[in-house]
């Protein structure tokens, strides 16, 4: 146990010591969120979160960039480590190897279009594009991307079961790619969604990967525990200038690539059921941006006065540390009720 602490340490120290460097490195290319309206889903301005957050403007955006970047040397580096030192790695799966390639290819592929979406707002807008990519080009990379880990879980990890407390295991077959694919793509964008507050989805996100690290050390899967100790070590960094006011942004590059990963890690934990429950703040925050946009297509009207529930509590006079600040008391609540049910025999 001691040893994955001194890894979240590492991670930690080398965190620091580059973050600093690194968001002066953003500032002099210019990676900083641009003085320009934002769209919604529809191609249409979204005036009221642009009031609540044009005091952002000049702030880099690509902390995901970093975190990404170390998390996945260091990981390789000390899996590397456990095998030259042949230190104790079981896993529950038939390779290590193919393990850490589905994890790594999840957070590295979904980084790297979130690092194209963010060049995309940065530095090619023109007034006449939707702010990004768009909803649909967007959705449809990310459920390829989804499908290609959903595919290499199922033939390669050979995972197909659903385990639902009190009612038993469930075996998928080959639905388990589907449902897989929508669980990792639908926490993309739930992290994404909820990353609009400084310290917010970060902060979440933080309590939810201690949660699993406690599930990953229980069922003793040593490449996931090392993992998950080194992306906590960088979580903690990136957050100490995240929290408000930020002096870094994730980006969508952190956003969507720790939101798949997330996804990924609880559904290779065999854990699908806990998962949204641990991540119950994504949840909640992408289920209520889902009603407004179903809304506002079908109904032709709002269901809420804004969306997603971050930003309504804003609109409603809520302080943004007090939102953040709660967010993370509830999500210390869901983390322990999802510890509980993950357990459950």
């Amino acid at each position: 146990m001691a040893l994955y602490f001194y890894i979240t340490l590492i991670s930690l120290i080398i965190h620091f010591v580059l973050i600093v460097p690194f968001i002066n490195f953003l500032y002099k290319t210019k990676f900083q969120r641009a003085d320009q309206s934002t769209r919604d889903a529809f191609d249409k301005p979204t005036p009221i979160f642009d009031s609540y957050n044009r005091h952002k403007t000049g702030i880099p955006v690509g902390g995901g960039i970093l975190v990404l970047t170390i998390t996945s040397l260091l990981t390789l580096f000390f899996i590397g480590g456990f095998q030259f030192f042949d230190i104790y790695t079981h896993t529950n799966y038939p390779s290590i190897f193919l393990e850490i390639v589905i994890i790594l290819f999840g957070f590295l592929s979904f980084g790297l279009l979130g690092v194209f979406d963010d060049l995309k707002k940065i530095f090619l807008w023109d007034g006449k594009q939707f702010f990004g990519l768009r909803l649909k080009m967007k959705l449809f990379l990310e459920i390829i991307l989804a499908l290609i880990i959903s595919s290499a879980m199922f033939f390669g990890l050979h995972i197909s079961i659903v385990y639902v407390p009190f009612f038993g295991v469930f075996n998928l077959s080959y639905f388990y790619i589907i449902f897989s694919t929508f669980v990792i793509a639908a926490f993309a964008n739930a992290v994404n969604i909820t990353d609009g507050l400084d310290g917010l989805a970060s902060g979440v996100l933080l309590i939810a990967l201690i949660s699993f690290w406690t599930v990953a050390r229980t069922i003793i899967d040593v490449p996931i525990s090392i993992f998950i100790a080194v992306w906590i070590g960088g979580m903690i960094a990136f957050l100490y200038f995240n929290i408000y006011p930020a002096r870094l942004f994730l980006g969508d590059t952190g956003a969507l690539s720790f939101g798949a990963t997330f996804a990924v890690v609880g559904l290779i934990l065999g854990k699908s059921f806990a998962l949204p429950i641990i991540g119950g703040i994504f949840v909640i925050e992408i289920a209520t941006s889902f009603i407004q946009l179903i809304s506002k297509k079908y109904l032709k009207k709002k269901f809420f006065e804004v969306a997603p529930l971050h930003l309504l509590l804003q609109h409603k006079g809520w302080e943004e540390p007090k939102i953040v600040m709660r967010f993370w008391v509830f999500s210390i609540v869901f983390a322990l009720f999802g510890l509980m049910i993950a357990f459950l025999k």
